[in-house]
């Protein structure tokens, strides 16, 4: 029997009855509204922490800019794939670098600070190319770190175990998962953790996952149906798809490509041949009903963490096409989704652009995501009116690593930086490797060129000596043009690799055309275009690297000194300013060693002036002459000194001298 509650009038009766229904309706209806993740829609934003070491992470690739940018366009969420296994020392306790969290502090900063959901994906491939029972040694080791340094940070932080295992059973996949889970809340119970299927997040394999006993996980999977569509001209798969090209989306007779010759006899034969069925709108909602059914059965968030379709070699039309299905569908079934990703081949950008946010953006691709699109203007390269950093720390802004080659390439050496916390470290490499800085869009430097501006960078390196080029290379513009090289040659007699910290300043007008490598060697033809600056590169032109080390700091294009040498007790800067102007058969220096005079012989005309330094970079003796100089050097003490000439147009050089008593 049920009773009125005390005070209640029996007018009211109704109202109560009433009010308890939909009281019940509410409490049945909780579970539904559990299934939603909190979080919507975005982007993933690739290329940034999947690097080989934390060393290698181009911190500066990204900024809160950037986020800021993504949230404008309605997104709520960023997922961020993660190199995590790399960002350790390794077996056996695989403990993470300290350097990587202080990036990735960074960005959750950013994203607590614009209220961003920021999900840190484990996108690993360890211990080898398929997902082996041993991996568990390794999450085992790095998401308790993890959790334990994020425990406190925002809860829009969500911890994703791992990336597409893939060649491994399920029941093996999933026991090590729900172990990981215990590990993490080990550590941290408040965080959500995202929980994937094996076959590379398939969603035909959610139902083999079983009921993890945690209330704070969401459930992903990745979609990519039909294959041959999202996938047309990617070299990474299995036959190449490289071939295939204008495949349809939805199918259409008319509109098939022939099957690549290459393709015959393997699966995608198959699925070309079944393209009729499977390349329709009916089949991708199907498949996706698979994810949704298994949100619905076990009353749990879902989300799909990639889909996409590679720009490279499909019709636009198709591919906005197909975003723009599969985005309203997810949505309709209430599951959340980032695309794969926003720059590069799958990204959001026009292909052939400069992936800038203000003019290239792909607007019937953001309409198709149901993104809010910004306003877009033509983008118009103007020559560069002040100069800039290359690398400070990190590499500049609109500057992207493109370095090639071998030989370990340290970007955040932290022992005896010259100035701030980091330096750039080379070694070991082989003739031709590069450090390679892109610039991101390409770069008019006529205007600096005219008005004196330098490559202004601080160098120390260890013997043997060796040279070295600085070079721009420009852009090639056809099929008749050649990306030119405009270089100069650091050789062991301009700069001295004696472990000590040297300031290098050289002209842009002062760089010449070395040619050009476009599939074979092209002798220099004077074409060199300092309009549209592709590149800067240090490059090991002249051999090996072998067991000498370089050190790069401070490199900027300038019209001023903007480094700074500092003395320590470890080790002093001597400043060296190089000119290639002087060659060196116009400029005789000897004996070398010294020992009481030194003489100088030159065919330059005009009057040159010459400057002796010690090994701190003191002027110690200054001399003007034409032709032929004496210096005496009988009044200084024994060791390494440097001899500075100079012309009367600021040009100059500089020889390593070494004098004896």
């Amino acid at each position: 029997m049920t009773r009125t509650p005390k005070n209640r009038k029996p007018g009211q009766q109704s109202v109560w009855h009433l009010a308890m229904l939909l009281l019940l309706f509410c409490m049945a209806a909780s579970p539904l509204l559990a299934q939603e993740a909190p979080f919507k829609k975005g982007v993933n934003l690739t290329g940034w922490f999947q690097a080989n070491s934390a060393r290698e992470v181009q911190f500066s690739r990204y900024t809160r800019q950037d986020f800021a940018q993504i949230k404008s366009l309605g997104c709520d969420v960023i997922r961020l794939p993660i190199n995590l296994h790399a960002m350790t020392n390794g077996a056996p306790a695989y403990t993470i670098n300290p350097l990587f969290f202080s990036f990735l502090d960074e960005a959750v900063t950013w994203a607590e600070e614009l209220n961003l959901h920021l999900i840190l994906d484990n996108h690993s491939f360890d211990p080898i190319a398929d997902t082996q029972p041993q991996v568990e040694t390794i999450l085992e080791k790095v998401w308790p770190q993890m959790a334990q340094h994020y425990k406190d940070r925002s809860e829009r932080i969500y911890y994703e175990i791992l990336n597409e295992p893939h060649g491994i059973s399920d029941a093996q996949w999933n026991a090590i998962q729900g172990r990981i889970i215990q590990a993490i809340r080990r550590q941290d119970t408040r965080h959500t953790i995202i929980v994937g299927a094996t076959n590379f997040n398939n969603y035909q394999n959610l139902a083999q996952m079983p009921v993890y006993p945690d209330n704070k996980l969401i459930y992903t999977f990745h979609f990519y149906d039909p294959f041959l569509f999202t996938h047309q001209g990617a070299t990474w798969v299995a036959p190449s798809l490289l071939p295939l090209a204008n495949m349809p989306f939805p199918y259409r007779a008319q509109d098939m490509p022939p099957l690549p010759y290459s393709l015959r006899g393997s699966w995608m034969e198959s699925a070309y041949n079944n393209y009729a069925q499977d390349g329709t709108v009916a089949k991708v909602k199907q498949l996706i009903d698979i994810a949704a059914q298994f949100k619905q059965s076990r009353q749990v968030p879902v989300y799909c963490g990639e889909f996409g379709v590679l720009m490279d070699y499909s019709r636009p039309a198709d591919r906005a096409f197909w975003y723009n299905e599969v985005r309203r569908y997810l949505e309709e079934k209430g599951i959340a989704w980032t695309s794969w990703d926003y720059h590069y081949g799958f990204g959001l950008f026009n292909p052939g652009g400069n992936d800038l946010f203000e003019h290239d953006l792909n607007v019937p691709l953001l309409h198709a995501l149901g993104f809010t699109v910004p306003a877009q203007t033509p983008y118009v390269k103007q020559p560069e009116a002040a100069g800039f950093a290359v690398y400070s720390d990190y590499i500049g802004p609109r500057i992207v690593n493109a370095s090639y080659g071998t030989g370990p390439l340290d970007f955040y050496a932290d022992q005896k930086p010259n100035n701030g916390r980091y330096s750039l470290a080379w070694t070991g490499a082989e003739q031709y490797s590069s450090i390679g800085f892109d610039f991101k869009p390409d770069k008019d430097l006529s205007k600096l060129k005219q008005e004196g501006y330098a490559v202004d960078f601080l160098f120390r390196g260890t013997a043997p000596a060796l040279s070295f080029d600085l070079r721009f290379l420009d852009t090639k513009a056809g099929p008749e043009d050649h990306p030119w090289r405009s270089g100069v040659t650091i050789t062991p007699d301009q700069v001295p690799f004696d472990g000590r910290w040297h300031h290098v300043r050289i002209p842009l007008s002062s760089f010449t055309e070395k040619g050009s490598w476009d599939g074979a060697w092209f002798n220099p033809e004077g074409k060199f275009d300092w309009t549209s600056v592709d590149r800067l590169e240090i490059t090991a032109e002249h051999g090996a690297l072998g067991q000498a080390k370089l050190w790069f700091d401070n490199l900027y294009i300038s019209n001023q000194d903007t480094a700074k040498v500092y003395e320590t007790s470890v080790f002093t800067g001597a400043v060296t300013g190089i000119s290639p102007g002087i060659k060196n058969a116009d400029l005789k220096v000897y004996p070398n060693p010294a020992a009481g005079y030194l003489l100088l012989e030159t065919t330059l005309p005009g009057k040159l002036t010459a400057e002796l330094s010690n090994s701190v970079g003191t002027v110690v003796q200054r001399a003007a002459f034409t032709q032929r100089l004496k210096l005496s050097t009988i009044a200084f003490p024994a060791g390494a000194y440097f001899l500075k000439v100079i012309q009367p147009n600021g040009q100059s050089t500089t020889r390593k001298i070494m004098l004896q008593r």
